[in-house]
């Protein structure tokens, strides 16, 4: 698996197209500057694009220091949140070009963390790692030991899009995904030319892991039928951000990414009493990540908000149905093997991101 699984190369050279546009008060030339066009990775984020954009408005701009942000119809961006997820999250029918307004002047500091540079978004994406390997390893011993050359080249693999050179950087941390026997079947029939003698045998025991995911829930209380008709986004209290682990079950059973979605969110699925009892201590186990793999710079929301918090936002209700389920821009059938989706369709930073969309009827005042 040294050059990655289709799946994988597809996730990797994935983008977004953006149209860009700088944002009418900072424009001090007539005739304002066209619109930047680019094609954003998937995997990547947007702070990284602004060597690659400032100059097509960096004539017009005027005085003062660059304090870059993003927003998307009023809504300022998180910049540590890929660039991909923010798409599948904000745009429920998928836009394309997405149209996206620059900043390079007044920071929304009461609404977005510092971001001061790509140093910010690298040890954002490294403190991320930490938490990864405390979620699957129970330590982040690896991700601290990495030496100043490994953290580089990782690092650059990512900003280039090099799938090759990040599964051989990555490999040294130890951060294997688990397979349940549905995925280890699969395995071996699609590899059977790069097996070795050392692979599972998928008839041996199956093994179990946690792992990590990032769940966006966005609540949509308008009735709408198709995706278009989903109203836009103008305040980020309106989407709940659970970071929490699965744990992955054995017991000769295909665990899907239903189980996993059950485990997540089991009040809107009408047969949540039929979640695995492990399953449903899993979910409620939320995973703390010790003083060695948290930065002082990261703030509470960007560690995730609690379910509960989820629920008492007001996505909760007896008719409150779940829409659609996406990941990686696709909207998988929850009947597919977790273990698939997490080995091909995680984020390089080891989260599987999953954005939910659930719509709940609203309240008729009385």
């Amino acid at each position: 698996m040294g050059t990655g699984t289709e799946a994988q190369k597809y996730v990797w050279e994935g983008g977004i197209p953006l149209q860009i546009r700088l944002h009418e008060s900072e424009v001090t030339t007539l005739p304002p500057p066209p619109p930047a066009l680019i094609l954003a990775p998937r995997i990547g984020y947007l702070p990284l694009l602004v060597p690659h954009i400032k100059p097509f408005f960096s004539s017009t701009l005027p005085p003062g220091v660059d304090t870059v942000w993003f927003e998307y119809k009023g809504l300022p961006l998180k910049w540590y949140i890929p660039t991909g997820i923010l798409f599948d999250l904000l745009c429920a029918e998928p836009e394309r070009p997405l149209n996206l307004t620059v900043h390079f002047r007044g920071y929304p500091g009461n609404i977005l963390t510092p971001c001061e540079s790509e140093d910010s978004v690298k040890w954002s994406f490294i403190n991320s790692l930490k938490e990864a390997a405390y979620i699957i390893n129970g330590n982040c011993k690896n991700i601290m030991n990495m030496s100043q050359a490994d953290q580089l080249e990782l690092w650059r693999s990512v900003l280039n899009g090099n799938l090759e050179a990040y599964l051989r950087i990555s490999s040294k941390l130890k951060l294997g995904i688990v397979e349940d026997e549905f995925s280890v079947k699969l395995n071996s029939s699609a590899l059977n030319s790069q097996q070795s003698a050392t692979d599972t045998d998928p008839s041996g025991p199956v093994k179990t892991g946690r792992i990590p995911v990032r769940l966006y829930v966005r609540c949509v209380n308008e009735d709408f039928e198709d995706l278009e008709d989903a109203p836009n986004i103008d305040d980020w209290d309106k989407i709940s951000y659970i970071n929490r682990p699965v744990e992955i079950q054995g017991e000769g059973k295909w665990f899907t990414l239903r189980d996993a979605v059950k485990a997540l969110l089991p009040e809107f699925f009408a047969d949540n009493l039929l979640i695995n009892e492990e399953l449903s201590r899993a979910g409620e186990d939320e995973h703390r990540v010790p003083s060695e793999a948290s930065s002082s710079k990261r703030s509470s929301e960007e560690t995730g908000e609690t379910l509960s918090q989820c629920v008492d936002s007001g996505c909760q209700s007896d008719n409150a149905e779940i829409k659609l389920v996406r990941i990686q821009g696709i909207e998988p059938k929850l009947e597919i093997p977790f273990a698939w989706v997490v080995n091909n369709l995680r984020n390089p930073e080891h989260f599987l991101h999953i954005c939910v969309y659930i719509k709940v009827p609203e309240s008729i005042a009385i």
